[in-house]
């Protein structure tokens, strides 16, 4: 006896004949609409209600973020952002290279028809905006890319935890993956390594030290079991590898301390300012833990650490721009995704 599978009539009415396709979504951290007080003061609300990014109780943190934090931090951060924004297309350089970037790499998968979209974990487009946009583009396969070299639950985990929250919503879900971390891949280290070359080398006099600084984190969240401190180790060791640097010429530091709390040491801010004293007056400085610059890269190192190092009697500050919409970049970036999906294309 043969059987004949005959789809049924319903089955067939409501199949969609439209090609189906893998699209790529770009996940970064966010940015205020504005740098008036409101705009700012709605996306750190945002920001640090996030349990992934502030581990503290909410019956504690939350009286504190409300009150002290959201009244005095929107004018501070305010100020930050005035000076690094982009005036000329009215928004922060993290959200003008990141749809740069994710523009960029449509182009390199063109060929391919895999859209390329970007979200932001906090602020505008969501993440539930940019799946959104991919399914209705036709994808049935969606590649979330967390726009971060080193894994940390406060970065990858939650950028990832939000893609999964807009999934929870949908009644038919994609199929999906999740890039991971790419804190030594040679690719990215190479670009790195060149960005050192090609500054140093438009330098009158090369750079007594190299510095390079990360985004600092609790110790506490290390000793929870983060990854954070070994893949910033792995990125080091990599750079200083390709580099032929040793760690007394490349030295890690953390940025960005918030709180009470202990963290990462040495602190970038007080390691440079102690530089002067000990005849080292003129440094570069790399942020390998950011692949986009941003009000952290910007304004917080290229303004208020190299204003401090020369007060304390530096000559010399030079701030090596992230990789951005960089061709290098777009490269790293199709490398790893291109490789995340294989069997999707």
């Amino acid at each position: 006896m043969v059987f004949h599978y005959i789809p049924s009539r319903r089955t067939h009415d409501h199949a969609d004949a439209s090609p189906r396709k893998p699209g790529i979504l770009l996940l970064n951290l966010g940015t205020p609409e504005d740098t008036d007080y409101r705009s700012v003061r709605r996306y750190l609300s945002e920001f640090l209600s996030d349990r992934r990014v502030i581990e503290a109780s909410p019956v504690v943190w939350k009286p504190i973020l409300q009150g002290v934090v959201l009244t005095v931090r929107p004018g501070k951060s305010g100020k930050a952002y005035k000076r690094i924004w982009d005036k000329e297309t009215n928004e922060s350089p993290l959200r003008r290279y990141t749809r740069d970037q994710a523009e960029a790499l449509a182009r390199r998968f063109e060929a391919d028809n895999v859209p390329v979209v970007w979200a932001m974990r906090y602020g505008t487009p969501s993440v539930a905006q940019g799946l959104k946009t991919l399914l209705e583009q036709g994808c049935d396969r969606i590649l979330a890319v967390p726009l971060y070299p080193q894994y940390s639950a406060t970065t990858t985990a939650t950028a990832n935890d939000q893609f999964f929250r807009a999934l929870m919503r949908l009644r038919n879900q994609p199929a999906i993956r999740t890039l991971p971390a790419f804190a030594d891949h040679p690719t990215y280290i190479k670009a790195l390594a060149d960005s050192v070359r090609d500054t140093i080398s438009k330098q009158t006099e090369a750079p007594q030290m190299v510095v390079a600084s990360f985004h600092g984190l609790p110790k506490a969240y290390i000793n929870k079991g983060d990854s954070y401190l070994t893949d910033c180790i792995r990125t080091m060791t990599a750079l200083r590898e390709e580099l032929g640097m040793t760690e007394d010429m490349l030295p890690m530091t953390f940025q960005s301390r918030f709180g009470p709390a202990k963290w990462l040491e040495p602190a970038t801010a007080s390691f440079i300012e102690e530089l002067p004293a000990r005849g080292i007056k003129n440094i570069a400085v790399i942020t390998p833990g950011f692949i986009t610059d941003c009000i952290e890269t910007l304004d917080e190192i290229g303004n208020e650490v190299c204003e401090e190092f020369i007060a304390k009697g530096g000559e010399q500050f030079t701030l090596i721009p992230c990789l951005n919409d960089s061709p290098a970049c777009i490269t790293l970036l199709e490398e790893l995704t291109r490789q995340e999906l294989q069997g999707w294309l």
